[in-house]
């Protein structure tokens, strides 16, 4: 089991890594984690919902991803409150007391069915805690930290950040706090994010082994530009910080600026931007960071209501008007599709408490919010600048469109994944020029050719050539050899002789 001492540490790829590094060496294996709090979600091949990094690490492993990897999914919804996804369906919205008191005490039963299940089938199972197994307050109803690893009967790898400073500090305060059998169960450390010459931090590993009795695992590198996705938004502090350091825009390249609203889910959808040549991805909050856009992206939301609320209280509205009307390109994905419409209705408070919020206005429909969640894998052809593109992807949303008259434009054919093309259907909303555009789909970015043809347009829009198809990048191929990446940079850096012998193998081949 993967713990850390806090979040955002890199448990997630710390995980993908193992898990990767474990199938190359020709071992079944499986990733788990029995709880995951997180806005980002990813689809399963037979459409319910976990967290989006457990099915990143089930690609790590190459194999498909069941609910049985993530069987409780907790998605903020407001403050103190989150919705409860079991077994990647809706079961209700709980407040957090509520939540602790009431359905914790039988949540352990469906984690530990579900990792009994995956142990049938596989020969290794790489569990990933939440959190610091540290908080003391959540100790007594624990499922996700070290409850969980004594239900599975696994050994920990404890895993701190060390760019985030304090890292001794949060090791050893970690061990302080852990009960007796607790700490037995900790193997060792990995120190993660590192930046500089490792000889230097020597002396302070050596103390640490000496003083808690357990080894140092390795010293993992920083590892820049990795072309995977992040767990939760806390990582968007870092690429805001990275988007701010370069303050002058390359005339060459477009800007293209993401409205981080509060409730953002699912802002991987933007990653492949972020490593196309001729892109300088940004993350906007607030109008002094606006800048000269060429195009603005709404991303997903848990409460698009509130968000769009927040986004006028912010003076984001103001300027997503004045970007249109100067002519500026503008695509709202799944929330941000459903903000372009003409109101929000929410009369059962499905998502907010908000009964009718006044919407966009860029296109002529509604939007009603039902009790069903829709989640389901689609396929089809988008047609917004001329020849259909394929295109494929996924849908979570409990938004319902309806068209409001007859000058709707739907761009996109879509179908579910695998059925034939009768069951096709019009979907999303488009101006005549296809400057802007909506859609439910997520995903649609990491269609290769789709994605080209949109940032070509673009470029004539901004007076700069087309670029090439094979100048641009091709994702998915880019995200397989990344895990092959991080792999290597795992086996480089951890002393997995050590970690083969913790997970009960002995040795690695």
């Amino acid at each position: 089991m993967v713990q850390g001492t806090a979040s955002d540490v890199g448990k997630s790829l710390v995980t993908a890594a193992l898990c990767r590094i474990f199938t190359q060496d020709g071992y079944r294996t499986a990733p788990f984690k029995s709880q995951n709090m997180s806005l980002n979600s990813y689809v399963t091949w037979d459409g319910k919902e976990i967290g989006r990094a457990q099915g990143m690490q089930a690609d790590a492993c190459g194999i498909l991803a069941t609910t049985d990897m993530n069987p409780i999914l907790l998605k903020p919804t407001r403050e103190m409150a989150s919705q409860v996804v079991v077994h990647g369906k809706p079961l209700r919205e709980y407040e957090a007391r509520d939540y602790r008191e009431n359905y914790l005490p039988i949540a352990g039963d469906i984690v530990r069915d579900s990792l009994d299940r995956l142990r049938r089938t596989n020969d290794l199972i790489v569990l990933e805690g939440a959190g610091s197994p540290a908080e003391i307050n959540l100790k007594d109803r624990d499922i996700v930290n070290m409850r969980m690893a004594a239900w599975a009967d696994a050994p920990v790898v404890l895993v701190a950040d060390i760019d985030r400073g304090g890292m001794f500090a949060s090791i050893v305060g970690t061990l302080e706090l852990l009960e007796p059998e607790e700490r037995d169960r900790i193997g060792g450390f990995i120190i993660n994010k590192f930046r500089g010459d490792v000889t230097l931090l020597q002396p302070g590993l050596d103390w640490l082994e000496q003083r808690t009795g357990k080894p140092v695992l390795g010293v993992l590198p920083f590892l820049p530009g990795l072309a995977l996705e992040d767990e939760d938004s806390l990582s968007l502090r870092s690429e805001a910080n990275r988007a701010a350091e370069g303050t002058q825009t390359n005339r060459d390249k477009l800007d293209i600026a993401v409205i981080k609203l509060p409730r953002v889910s699912n802002f991987t959808d933007a990653d492949p931007l972020r490593h196309e040549p001729d892109v300088r991805l940004r993350f906007v909050e607030h109008p002094g960071e606006w800048g000269e856009p060429d195009i603005v992206i709404l991303p997903g939301s848990k409460n698009t209501a509130e968000d769009l609320v927040w986004l006028r209280e912010q003076g984001l509205e103001r300027r997503v008007y004045q970007h249109a009307a100067q002519g500026g390109r503008l695509a709202g994905l799944c929330g941000g599709y459903e903000m372009l419409g003409e109101r929000l209705l929410d009369p059962d408070g499905v998502e907010s408490k908000r009964v009718e919020t006044a919407g966009l206005g860029f296109f002529p429909f509604e939007v009603a919010f039902g009790a069903e969640k829709k989640t389901i894998r689609v396929e089809g052809t988008a047609k917004l600048w001329g020849e259909g593109l394929p295109i494929d992807g996924y849908e979570i949303h409990m938004g319902i469109m309806k068209p409001l008259g007859t000058g709707l434009r739907q761009p996109f054919l879509i179908r579910p994944a695998g059925a034939d093309s009768t069951a096709s259907a019009p979907e999303g909303a488009c101006t005549p020029d296809g400057r802007i555009w909506g859609t439910f789909i997520h995903g649609v970015f990491h269609n290769d050719s789709f994605r080209r043809a949109w940032l070509n347009e673009a470029r004539t829009g901004k007076g700069l050539e087309p670029l090439p198809p094979e100048q641009g990048v091709r994702f998915r191929e880019l995200r397989e050899s990344e895990f092959d990446r991080l792999a290597e940079h795992a086996r480089t850096h951890l002393d997995l002789q050590r970690i083969y012998k913790l997970a009960g193998i002995g040795v690695s081949p």
